[in-house]
């Protein structure tokens, strides 16, 4: 026996010769995989994964659990415990029987713990000169008449493309109907023995399966029994296909299959098949069993036994290696090329242990590519297709001990196979004694002095292992061991302390550290050192930072967190020294003479330095409202001075304008003014008037609008 593959034993390397096997590597949190105070025995350890290892040596530790006897293979190295001291996940692939034609190796042995796999390769080569047994199935019902003369010349060609392919073809020959009974055939008297006695044709009596020409590798004899058969006929439409195909597929003497031959079974029919339970219209309700029932070459079981269902047919089929071809009307020789060019694998498990086991199948085809699926099409003769073949285990039996399991890797259609024997470790055989030192108890005396603790442990052993006011030990994160609590390794990070309450990983961070690197982790809450505060440990409880010319947050605020916190909404800035719409901040701290004992200062000093400092906390909002200030007054002087001008002018012209005879002077300079009447009574009076008065009107015409006013 050659071995491909040595044990993983020598830790921590395993060498990979012709197949590829997985060993897992440790990792920096792979010793909380391995160790927890709940491993205590050897296949505990190794259950938990294959990169876990068990130490049985004896002194192994002193005064520590067994619990510890699991770790990562280096840790126990570093812990003085030597390669042979250990237990460890073996995996191994021993690969027997290279020289297979087709398909190779022909054996391969593998030993495989829980969580464990390995992977190896199998060979399929398609050969030019294979073996290949074809038998024709053959529906001989009335309604193939037309067909069962095709394929007295068909039938005949269709076998010599063939041999194109492979020169050892072998060819047999079987006929079906129906199950001979009513309602599936007529049986009347005049019928049974020729059922085409209505057209006066001579044909066969019906008939379940009958075969008729075993496998010959003669041509000649081959043509001659096709054209020798004639039809047959029956009732209903579906046939007995299944039937017929059972019998092919399990009466291996009778039809001749020849044990290294890729097998094929031709069904060639126009109607469906009955099914199981149809055979009750007839009054059989026997289950088909399975077995071969010819004699003389005639199905005698059909009549007796029920159709065989399409799962016991496809079980039968795969237990014999037979690929099954349905030819419907018209044969297409592509169906037998696309056959014989695909190489397709399949992998069983036995059934007791198939739950307990995972298989992965990866082909790769002769043109290089990786096919989906299990198959790959389009091979040619001589070409070689190679499998990638993963086993894996999940789980041990349900009794915990070692089992051998049988798995087999079959290419469909081919004659050979690959067997391999799984051999399921579970159990520890910790060297030549095998005494894994399970069974260790850690001891009290010694651990912690005192009688005090003694006595304690005597009255409750789990008293020192809880907190005050905890209703769990060790804070439910660890084991209590003789009153000392020892604390479970996490995946996040360390868990430690007196109780196992405090751990690296479950509280606040700040700036990527635990409690901001100012507290300890307790039970997800940070401790903070002396002068932080807050949930992350940020908050400094000094107000030092807060401080500003002698003031807390200039007397505007509080200090939280070491930031000023203003008491008005419209202060800013880091001591709330900011605000542009508040009175000044020395006005109001003056208000009350404060500052003028504080500093010498008088109220009118007072006065003008907080002129001055609001002039600089106003800043560039003094500036805009300066601006619109000046544009408003400019506007409004102008307006007055405009009013004014406009009074003047009226009241000069009243002075002005009036003549001892009332009309309007023009002197040239005020061509503004335009009179507004158009018409005026004037009454001139004389040194001497007359007895009556002499009153004149003049008519003034209105000026039209835009006319120049002309004196």
């Amino acid at each position: 026996m050659t071995s491909w593959l040595r044990s993983c034993a020598s830790v921590p390397l395993c060498v990979l010769l012709a197949c590829t096997v997985w060993c897992a590597e440790a990792s920096s949190a792979g010793a909380s995989v391995c160790w927890s105070p709940g491993v205590t025995s050897c296949s505990d350890c190794l259950r938990r994964g294959p990169q876990c290892a068990w130490c049985f040596k004896e002194d192994f530790l002193n005064k520590v659990g067994p619990s510890h006897r699991c770790d990562l293979p280096e840790n126990l190295l570093r812990r003085g415990c030597g390669p042979d001291f250990m237990e460890l996940s073996e995996i191994k692939v021993e690969v027997d029987g290279l020289t297979r034609s087709q398909v190779s190796p022909s054996h391969i042995n593998i030993t495989l713990r829980p969580g464990s796999e390995v992977s190896f390769i199998v060979a399929v080569t398609q050969l030019e000169r294979y073996p290949v047994d074809l038998y024709y199935l053959v529906d001989v019902s009335a309604s193939m008449q037309e067909n069962l003369d095709n394929l007295k010349t068909v039938g005949v060609a269709l076998s010599l493309r063939m041999m194109q392919h492979t020169s050892d073809l072998w060819l047999g020959f079987g006929s079906f109907v129906d199950k001979p009974v009513s309602p599936y055939i007529n049986v009347h008297p005049s019928k049974i023995n020729n059922p085409c006695s209505d057209y006066e044709i001579r044909c066969r009596p019906a008939h379940g399966f009958h075969h008729v020409l075993s496998m010959t590798g003669n041509l000649s004899e081959f043509t001659r029994t096709i054209k020798r058969q004639r039809i047959s006929g029956n009732m209903d439409t579906p046939e007995g296909g299944l039937d017929a195909m059972l019998q092919a597929a399990v009466c291996q003497d009778a039809i001749g299959w020849r044990s290294e031959a890729k097998r094929l079974l031709l069904l060639m029919t126009d109607q469906p098949s009955h099914l199981a339970l149809d055979s009750r219209l007839a009054g059989i309700v026997v289950p088909h069993d399975g077995l071969c029932h010819l004699e003389n070459n005639v199905y005698t079981g059909s009549t007796k036994m029920d159709h065989p269902s399409l799962g016991q047919l496809s079980e039968k089929l795969l237990e014999n290696r037979i690929y099954s071809v349905f030819a419907v009307e018209k044969q297409r020789y592509q169906w037998y090329e696309r056959l014989l060019s695909e190489v397709l694998v399949s992998v069983s498990v036995e059934d007791e242990a198939v739950s307990r086991y995972w298989v992965s199948v990866s082909p790769l085809c002769p043109d290089g590519s990786t096919a989906k699926g299990r198959s790959c099409t389009g091979v040619q003769p001589n070409q070689t297709v190679y499998f990638n073949i993963t086993i894996g285990q999940h789980s041990c039996a349900d009794d915990g001990r070692d089992e051998d399991v049988r798995v087999i890797v079959r290419p469909v259609g081919y004659n050979e196979s690959t067997v391999v024997r799984i051999h399921s470790k579970c159990h520890c055989s910790c060297g030549a004694t095998g005494h894994c030192h399970e069974d260790e108890q850690l001891p009290c005396q010694g651990i912690q002095d005192g009688a005090t603790l003694q006595q304690d442990l005597n009255a409750d052993p789990s008293r020192s292992c809880r907190a005050t006011g905890a209703d769990v030990d060790c804070s439910g994160r660890g084991t209590c061991v003789c009153g000392r609590c020892v604390c479970d390794q996490a995946r996040l990070g360390t868990v430690q302390g007196k109780y196992c309450e405090i751990d690296d990983f479950s509280c606040p961070y700040k700036g990527e550290l635990i409690c901001a690197g100012r507290g300890v982790c307790v039970l997800g809450q940070c401790v903070c050192e002396d002068g932080w505060t807050g949930e992350d440990c940020g908050c400094p409880l000094s107000t030092t930072t807060c401080y500003s010319n002698g003031l807390l947050c200039n007397g505007q605020g509080k200090c939280v967190c070491g930031k000023c916190v203003c008491d008005e909404h419209q202060r800013h800035g880091d001591f709330c020294e900011k605000c542009p719409t508040c009175p000044s901040t020395w006005q109001s701290y003056c208000e009350s003479g404060t500052c003028l004992q504080a500093f010498g200062l008088s109220q009118r000093e007072v006065s003008m330095v907080s002129s001055t400092d609001n002039a600089s906390e106003s800043g560039s909002g003094h500036l805009v409202r300066t601006f619109l200030s000046v544009c408003a007054l400019t506007v409004l002087c102008g307006l007055m001075v405009v009013a004014v001008s406009r009074l003047l002018l009226l009241k000069r012209g009243r002075s002005q304008g009036g003549s001892e005879d009332g009309g309007y002077r023009c002197t040239g300079k005020d061509l503004s003014y335009i009179p507004t009447t158009n018409e005026k009574t004037v009454t001139y009076r004389r040194d001497r008037p007359p007895e009556h008065p002499l009153e004149m009107h003049i008519q003034v015409p209105k000026m039209a609008f835009g006319d120049p006013w002309q004196c």
